[in-house]
């Protein structure tokens, strides 16, 4: 492609993202807000792109990880309320509050050194709990009456209040009813002492399309909106139809036949035992192509062919049927013809989740942006200036 120089790259199908966002909207209810959770580069995706594609397909809001990726979206234009759902160094809130970034607090202290600084705007906060997940959060009605008198005061708003569930997603679900039923004692605190309303959120990907009834304000939508199930238990219950939104391709650079008897790649793992075509491409473990994908099948005419030999750190090699033109694409991720291959079983191969493989593809792989089968956006992280 004109706009960046390597033969791989990334595509996004940007109508996918709005279609996953309409199927959960619609699922809910018009009671209940979404956050769009776009931390990570939007799982790898594309952090402005996919934010933007949220919003107009009815997201109410955004949610980060940290500050740094809320100011990213900020500068990139995106006018949206947005959440930092990580931690934030109290030096850093009068950053957020500037820009009408909400932070998350989850202890005394850093609330006490917070209303220390100096704040041109108010800053708004969601005070997370912490109902059995065991990272961030206040786990008793003790700490939630300590905090409150630290909240009275007019540059601090607190707007918000949720929890994290570890177990949403999977069959049993004791353990999430604990942490449901721990949320309920703890919020019954907060909202017999704190006047003003506030916005509850407690649902992730897996209980918002699982247990949509749930009273709360808004859902965080992350795994779900890049159309992906949070686990197998889900994806068997399919309570709601997702479309991939991620896709991974590359072109051969070089084919050649060897004979019988010859190797492909680092530590001679692979010997052929015949003439064979083998086919090369130019992605590899530095772009997140771990080695582990050895063994792996990719797409070629529509047809699975194997990675043979170890994958390199910049291009790896295939075991084609035959011999195919420099410059046909291969497909290591999505459709081709009648073909497909999931993120799903990808993570299935390297014996990790859905969530890590969007991720694990790295800025140096060009993203290109797709509506109706048609560019409409490029991304080259290491040449920003070229796009369309």
């Amino acid at each position: 492609m004109d706009h960046f120089y390597r033969d791989s790259w990334v595509e996004i199908n940007l109508d996918h993202v709005e279609y996953n966002i309409k199927q959960l909207a619609a699922h809910i209810g018009e009671d209940k807000g979404i956050y769009a959770v776009v931390k990570a580069n939007a799982y790898g995706h594309g952090y402005a792109q996919v934010a933007q594609a949220a919003l107009n397909a009815g997201a109410s809001a955004l949610a980060v990880a940290f500050l740094d990726e809320a100011l990213h979206l900020r500068k990139a234009g995106i006018q949206a309320a947005i959440l930092v759902l990580g931690a934030t160094r109290p030096k850093d809130a009068a950053i957020a509050a500037d820009h009408d970034i909400s932070l998350t607090f989850y202890r005394k202290d850093w609330l006490e050194a917070v209303r220390a600084e100096q704040f041109r705007k108010p800053l708004q906060l969601h005070m997370k709990l912490d109902t059995g997940m065991g990272r961030l959060g206040f786990r008793t009605v003790d700490d939630i009456r300590s905090v409150l008198p630290l909240l009275d005061t007019p540059s601090l708003i607190l707007e918000g209040v949720y929890t994290h569930f570890a177990t949403a997603d999977e069959a049993d679900l004791s353990y999430f009813e604990r942490q449901r039923s721990k949320f309920d004692e703890l919020f019954k605190v907060l909202r017999e002492e704190w006047p003003d309303p506030v916005i509850v959120h407690t649902e992730n990907s897996a209980a918002s399309m699982r247990f949509a009834a749930d009273e709360s304000d808004f859902v965080r939508f992350g795994i779900g909106m890049y159309g992906l199930y949070p686990s197998k238990t889900v994806k068997e219950e399919h309570p709601i139809a997702l479309r991939q939104a991620f896709s991974l391709h590359s072109r051969l650079v070089h084919v050649k036949q060897l004979e019988a008897h010859e190797a492909v790649s680092y530590g001679a793992t692979y010997e052929t035992d015949k003439p064979e075509w083998i086919g090369t491409l130019p992605i590899g473990y530095a772009d997140g192509w771990i080695r582990k994908m050895q063994g792996f099948e990719v797409l070629v005419d529509g047809k699975r062919m194997p990675i043979v030999g170890r994958v390199c750190m910049d291009q790896c090699m295939v075991k084609l049927d035959k011999a195919y033109p420099v410059g046909t694409e291969v497909v290591l991720i999505g459709s081709q013809l009648d073909a497909f291959i999931s993120v799903d079983e990808v993570a299935d191969w390297v014996d990790t989740i859905n969530y890590e493989i969007p991720c694990l593809i790295g800025a140096r792989m060009p993203r290109v942006y797709k509506r109706s089968g048609q560019i409409v956006e490029t991304d080259n992280a290491l040449n920003p200036g070229e796009s369309l």
